[in-house]
């Protein structure tokens, strides 16, 4: 049974901390995929096929793979405050200029210093829960921060294709405005950010004495319990194999979420609906996929379960991935983009619950950047494949089924990395 202050603290900090995060995180989806619904009228406007879109789209995520571990290790020494107001400030600046782009050139310019600049925002947050909230409770917490993706395709969706049917006002296109009306909230929450967050419990003067002194002692005592099989230093977290694994599972479910981001809006415009219906349609899924994800991370804290948790998630993706290659109506393919949406969503916290059971300190920074770096350069290879085998093919159904596979791989993986986990291993050397 949970103890008095447990439920207090863990409450209060819970109320302090995730709705917040979960703002930064909607703002951030929203400015990475916002380009899916761009793309409705930018892509014929400035002379973009489907090969360059897709191309361009995922380029971000090299930004991000070549700047997240320094990043995030530049995070966990200077503090989250600081570095996620930055992080947040220069991305909101580089999402309004893409409004500005010409032609390929400078698309893909752009969305590669979107993702430089961007980069150690997801995986500093992971790495900020950690330092907490105990390990029992963090995947459901991760669940209600990571529900912020889901919800921006909710909210966002709807406000997306109202700000194309801006075409024309002032002498911009509706592609333009949506780029820069997306961007000021990044640059405003920049500042909030400077002033709202606290970078540790033991300087959280919102806490009430004896719960700031639990906190600090519960998360002390859990680093310490894990000392002797944790890694610490910064290459142990770049080179232990389970970071490997973990950054290939973590490829696949990137590559189904960012196909969803980055397609999903001309998937459904292919039915020959308006924007504005698409906006409204491209919603419904991702409604489906908060609920499920929600429940799927608590029945995976409860039970303490995090590997079949994470492999049937995958699995329930790559079958809608695989369906909506076989859709050939609107509703088909809503179903399909549901089943998608609520198992990317699904797989993601209980996932995330794993780095920082055999990582802690710096380690955990640069293991928890190197899975998120990695695994985000399947958000390049989804979006691009789709590109190119459209191009080819004429069809969204060969990517899908591309894509569908890399989550199977993910699934099989993940059962791969359980049975490695449960075999006997050597204590691993601290560094000094």
């Amino acid at each position: 049974m949970a103890s008095e202050i447990q439920t207090r603290v863990l409450r209060k900090i819970t109320w302090r901390i995730v709705p917040f995060i979960m703002l930064l995180y909607f703002v951030a989806f929203i400015d990475r995929v916002n380009i899916g619904f761009a793309s409705l009228t930018m892509n014929k406007d400035i002379g973009l096929s489907p090969t360059v879109y897709g191309f361009g789209a995922g380029i971000f995520f090299w930004g991000y793979f070549l700047f997240e571990v320094p990043s995030n290790i530049i995070l966990h020494k200077v503090g989250a405050r600081i570095w996620i107001a930055r992080v947040m400030i220069t991305w909101g600046l580089v999402s309004a200029a893409m409004a500005f782009v010409q032609g390929a050139t400078s698309f893909y310019i752009l969305r590669f210093l979107l993702g430089v600049a961007e980069a150690g925002f997801f995986p500093g947050i992971i790495l900020y829960l950690s330092y907490w909230f105990p390990a029992r409770q963090r995947a459901a917490v991760t669940a209600l921060f990571m529900a912020a993706a889901p919800l921006s395709t909710v909210l966002g969706s709807p406000i997306s294709g109202a700000l194309l049917e801006m075409d024309g006002l002032f002498g911009f296109k509706g592609w333009q405005w949506l780029f820069v009306l997306e961007a000021l909230p990044a640059v405003l929450l920049g500042f909030v950010v400077l002033a709202f967050l606290t970078d540790r419990p033991e300087k959280a003067k919102w806490l009430a004495d004896d719960e700031r002194r639990w906190l600090v002692e519960t998360m002390n005592d859990e680093t310490t319990s894990k000392a002797a099989t944790a890694s610490h230093s910064i290459w142990r977290g770049l080179a232990d194999p389970r970071v490997l694994a973990l950054s290939l599972i973590y490829f696949g479910t990137w590559a189904g979420l960012y196909t969803l981001g980055v397609w999903a809006p001309q998937i459904i415009k292919q039915f020959g609906l308006s924007s504005l219906q698409v906006g409204f349609l491209n919603a419904l899924p991702a409604t489906a996929a908060v609920v499920a994800m929600i429940l799927w991370a608590r029945h995976s804290d409860r039970t303490g379960e995090r590997t079949w948790h994470v492999v049937w998630a995958c699995l329930i993706a790559a079958i809608g991935l695989a369906y909506a290659g076989l859709a050939s109506g609107v509703v088909a393919v809503l179903v399909a983009l549901a089943l998608v949406n609520i198992g990317i969503s699904s797989a993601k916290p209980p996932l995330w619950s794993m780095p920082t059971l055999f990582l802690s300190g710096p380690a955990a920074a640069a293991g928890i950047a190197t899975i998120n770096s990695i695994g985000n350069l399947g958000g390049f290879v989804g979006p691009a494949m789709i590109g190119w085998i459209k191009d080819q093919t004429g069809s969204f159904v060969g990517g899908l089924y591309f894509v569908s596979g890399l989550l199977v791989l993910s699934a099989v993986l993940t059962l791969l990395l359980s049975r490695a986990q449960t075999a006997p291993v050597e204590p691993v050397p601290q560094s000094r």
